[in-house]
């Protein structure tokens, strides 16, 4: 009996051992997260939004490239490198469309529940709750009118009434960039404590440098169209206003590039695949000093002349060293990680910008130069040799320009943005420079056919501006931009 009983028990327990286990909810001797990158590669997005796939397109801050590569480098950054809605903490919510406790979100959805901000049901909101995220970038519009007023001006073949319409583009310009400063002071008078968080944002914040790009347009403008040809009919107190500007929009941009570089470098940490062009931006301010320099220096008195073509030249060279620097980065982003996300690639003629100001600012500042230079007479500083080096430079700095030009306008064309971003005036601000580089290098080398192609290149720049201006107004009417997870205050890559 003893051993009938120890049988049936040993073939009861075998049974047992035979059923099915329950379900369980993740894998045995495995957690939850140890497929990560299976979660990343096959987040859940809405139909709307790019789907992975081989050779594909991939969302906002994404490389087009679908594979990772499996370094330390690459698995430090994948937070980052996460789309917009597989990021849970990221994901817009009804919380993030109310700026305090007293604003009443819009009737409908429980506060807590996602709201695709690319859905064409998402809630509208008020001005007040716009106006949160109007942010830096806004600069970029008004650099690139301030950049369309000097091309005007500065064309090779004028005609009757061209100087007029170049002044009323001035005039806009004064207009647009005293709109833009006061929507942003309203922005941070309704909202304290905006402005700390916006220019120490890891993405707005490198919009912050556009404010005084806007400010060298309007210097450069004002030279342009209020002082003279005839420097000596120039009224001695408007051209010691501009010197004043000069000094003081150096001093600042100084601050800014020494600054806000610190701070990045102390605050954040960004992956090299995370990498955009606008992490230029903080050098470009001090830089554009040497183009400005360029401009006002010829009607100076030669006392004041040489002083501020040395310092253009040094602040033109210390942003073309940083940009040659960054653009290490941007060559090594591109060749690990591929393109930027459609929705970025605009940014890339912002590479453009460097070189080209940089060439137009050698010219600009060779031809500044006072007759008595060399004061010495031994040759050794003979303003001929000094200009015909500047040609020399500028040509070679030309064609880098163009060289990323042509990469931008390919990655573009290969993957058109779909929404507008303020990024998109990226397209017109950076080709100035470069347009005014080739008219300046047609001038110098006296070729007709390259002033020509110079008349071309500022047409195709007008309609840019035009079709960039129109996307804008739209996107303001139909709430694609000043809306939450729309604008730079909202990180995406």
């Amino acid at each position: 009996m003893f051993g009938n009983g120890v049988w049936r028990w040993c073939l009861g327990w075998r049974q047992q051992q035979q059923q099915p286990l329950p379900p369980q909810p993740y894998p045995l001797f495995r957690q939850p997260d140890d497929d990560y990158r299976t979660q990343l590669n096959q987040s859940n997005r809405p139909p709307h939004m790019p789907q992975d796939s081989f050779g594909g397109e991939t969302y906002h801050g994404e490389s087009s490239r679908s594979s990772f590569d499996e370094s330390p480098e690459t698995f430090q950054d994948l937070e980052k490198s996460r789309s917009i809605t597989s990021l849970t903490a990221l994901t817009p919510n009804r919380a993030m469309f109310a700026q305090s406790d007293e604003e009443q979100l819009p009737p409908g959805k429980p506060t807590g529940e996602t709201i695709d901000p690319y859905s064409p049901t998402r809630p509208k909101l008020g001005i007040k709750q716009r106006l949160a995220h109007f942010t830096w970038a806004w600069y970029t519009l008004v650099m690139s009118t301030g950049g369309l007023s000097l091309l005007i001006i500065s064309q090779p073949h004028q005609f009757p009434g061209l100087r007029e319409i170049g002044l009323v583009v001035y005039i806009i310009n004064v207009i647009l960039f005293t709109l833009v400063t006061s929507a942003l002071l309203a922005r941070f008078f309704l909202f304290p404590g905006t402005f700390k968080k916006s220019i120490t944002h890891p993405r707005e914040g490198f919009f912050f440098p556009t404010f005084f790009l806007s400010l060298a347009t309007l210097i450069t403008s004002t030279q342009r169209y209020a002082v003279p040809t005839n420097a000596a009919d120039a009224s001695p107190g408007l051209l010691w206003a501009i010197q004043a500007a000069f000094w003081l929009y150096l001093a600042l941009t100084t601050l800014v590039a020494v600054g806000q570089y610190s701070y990045v470098f102390a605050a954040h940490t960004h992956g090299l695949q995370t990498m955009m062009p606008t992490w230029i931006l903080p050098i470009f301010p001090i830089m554009l000093s040497g183009t400005i320099a360029a401009v006002i220096a010829g009607s100076q008195p030669p006392t004041q002349a040489v002083p501020i073509i040395m310092a253009g030249l040094t602040c033109q060279g210390l942003g073309l060293a940083v940009a040659v620097m960054m653009y290490a980065h941007m060559v090594g982003r591109l060749m690990q990680s591929g393109l930027p996300n459609r929705e970025h690639r605009p940014g890339l003629f912002m590479c453009v910008g460097p070189p080209a100001f940089t060439a137009l600012a050698f010219l600009g500042l060779a031809q500044a130069l006072p007759p008595n230079f060399d004061h010495d007479m031994d040759g050794l500083l003979d303003t001929s040799i000094i200009r015909t080096a500047a040609i020399m430079g500028a040509g070679f700095l030309w064609a880098l320009s163009f060289w990323w030009f042509g990469i931008a306008v390919l990655a573009v064309l290969q993957s058109p943005p779909r929404y507008f971003h303020l990024g998109w005036w990226a397209t017109v601000f950076p080709n100035t420079g470069f347009t005014l580089a080739t008219i300046s290098l047609g001038k110098a080398f006296q070729n007709e056919p390259v002033l020509w192609f110079a008349t071309a290149m500022s047409i195709c720049l007008l309609l840019t501006y035009s079709f960039v201006l129109y996307s804008h107004v739209q996107a303001v009417l139909v709430q694609d931009i000043m809306y939450p997870a729309r604008d730079e205050d909202f990180e995406d890559h």
